[in-house]
């Protein structure tokens, strides 16, 4: 085979792709990520104000583990997982250094992770995943309720995978060039376009056990997926106002995620601004 092309059942009918001046929007995350600085200012002006045994709040709840997108790795999910430390929550990373290999494999590293971060803390794990992070998070979850406790995505288009920028497609399309001409770990035409490509948008649809809390974070503002792809029927939806890159660090958004990992009863206020 010479083409490219997703398969079509990525991109069910009622979905689409961005237009393409649509990724101009994704210029945002600079303010994004200057809100993001000014918050972190702000937090630590505050807790100058404390007593120092208050500076610093308990790491109670269940492990956190964070799983980054398409193209990216642990780092761009950095500054996240330390706001979220900040307000108490105990972070883990995927150990996943770029999300570029087939999905299946990157799926099956992301679980056994997982196993490892149960065991070591003795209790269940919350998933915070960002676009095809939370993807591939909610096919863990789906599989694993033994092990996961609740899940937060974050402009992942679990509903039409292939409902992205002709930008990404291309990048898509790099990776399977490298694929062919024999680099492994790249993402291959079978995982775009075959059984490969099958079987993981069939996780994305799995359900998924009652016992496992599912929130939807997703951005009309998103120049890289169609946000409507990113509202699970299963998940209870949360919109913010942010580019799809800068839902990483906007503190906004930060706000969002920290609010659903907690459990109803355990919810406090958090101070990165409100949600949008």
């Amino acid at each position: 085979m010479t083409h490219t092309t997703l398969a079509d059942f990525l991109l069910p009918e009622g979905f689409g792709r961005p237009r393409a001046h649509a990724l101009l929007g994704e210029g945002r995350i600079v303010g994004e990520a200057g809100r993001y600085a000014l918050s972190t200012v702000s937090r630590r002006s505050e807790r100058k104000q404390l007593p120092y045994a208050r500076r610093f709040p308990a790491r109670g709840d269940e492990p956190v583990l964070l799983v980054p997108g398409f193209l990216a790795g642990d780092g761009s999910l950095a500054l996240m997982r330390r706001a979220l430390q900040q307000q108490g929550l105990r972070t883990y990373r995927s150990h996943i250094h770029a999300n570029v290999g087939c999905p299946l494999g990157v799926s099956e590293q992301l679980e056994a992770r997982l196993e490892s971060i149960a065991e070591r803390r003795g209790s269940k794990v919350r998933l915070v995943g960002h676009s095809l992070g939370g993807m591939l998070a909610r096919g863990v979850a789906a599989r694993r309720p033994d092990l996961v406790s609740g899940l937060v995505t974050m402009g992942s288009p679990m509903m039409a995978p292939a409902a992205h920028h002709a930008s990404l497609s291309a990048g898509v399309a790099v990776l399977i060039r490298l694929s062919r001409a024999g680099l492994s770990g790249a993402m291959s035409e079978d995982c775009v376009s075959g059984p490969c490509a099958r079987r993981s948008f069939d996780d994305c649809q799995s359900p998924l056990a009652e016992t496992v809390d599912f929130t939807a974070i997703f951005s009309r503002r998103d120049g890289i997926v169609d946000w409507r792809a990113c509202i699970d029927p299963a998940a209870e939806p949360v919109e913010v106002s942010a580019s799809h890159v800068g839902m990483a660090v906007d503190p906004r958004v930060v706000a969002a995620v920290a609010t659903a990992l907690r459990p109803a009863r355990l919810a406090v206020e958090v101070d990165c601004g409100e949600i949008a």
